[in-house]
């Protein structure tokens, strides 16, 4: 599922209205996939989210439609929240500017591009990683650099799986496969716990 800007519904919040919007500017049908959305990140808070921090409309359409052709989401309770920039990423995840009030639970990981407006994701690893009551937060770079420096350095700040982002949705489609039964179908997340009733 993926989570949407929108309306607020809480008296206790009221974010940006353009930063975390996610657009979609395509002739794919939204109908599709109309039953899978949420219209508010404060929506049902009690269901696992993960974070996606990605600057690029065309990338995260390729990402969600790529999704939605998954049967392991169809089993799965995660939903997605999105980002498009590193500044309003750390104010999420630090409860710091308009999300100061936010009651709410933190991601259970966070999907991340490296190359974003405002703070840069090399550094929104290095932050959430030296801050005790995040740090635990599993944080999966997703990115087109093969750069041994990026990698280096993704993984000397503490991300904990560096994937390099495909050409060409049939590559992406097995990426995200890859990526997906790995880190939400087998692995057990450290923070998971807190939504099982």
């Amino acid at each position: 599922m993926i989570l949407h800007k929108a309306k607020q519904t809480s008296s206790c919040l009221q974010p940006k209205k353009e930063k975390i919007k996610t657009t979609i500017q395509s002739t794919y049908s939204m109908e599709a996939y109309t039953q899978k959305l949420l219209t508010s990140h404060l929506d049902n808070p009690a269901h696992p989210v993960i974070m996606i921090i990605e600057d690029s409309d065309e990338d995260f359409y390729t990402f969600t439609r790529v999704t939605q052709d998954l049967d392991i989401l169809k089993r799965s309770l995660y939903k997605f929240l999105r980002f498009r920039d590193g500044d309003e990423s750390l104010d999420y995840l630090f409860r710091e500017g308009d999300y100061q009030s936010l009651d709410a639970p933190l991601p259970v990981a966070i999907l991340l591009d490296l190359n974003l407006p405002g703070t840069d994701g090399r550094d929104i690893i290095k932050r959430v990683k030296q801050t005790p009551h995040l740090q635990m937060i599993p944080i999966i770079v997703l990115s087109t650099s093969s750069s041994q420096h990026d990698v280096q350095t993704c993984y000397r700040y503490g991300a904990n799986c560096y994937m390099i982002k495909p050409m060409g949705v049939l590559e992406m489609q097995k990426t995200v496969q890859i990526l997906f039964e790995n880190w939400f179908q087998f692995a057990l997340l450290p923070s998971y716990g807190q939504f099982i009733v």
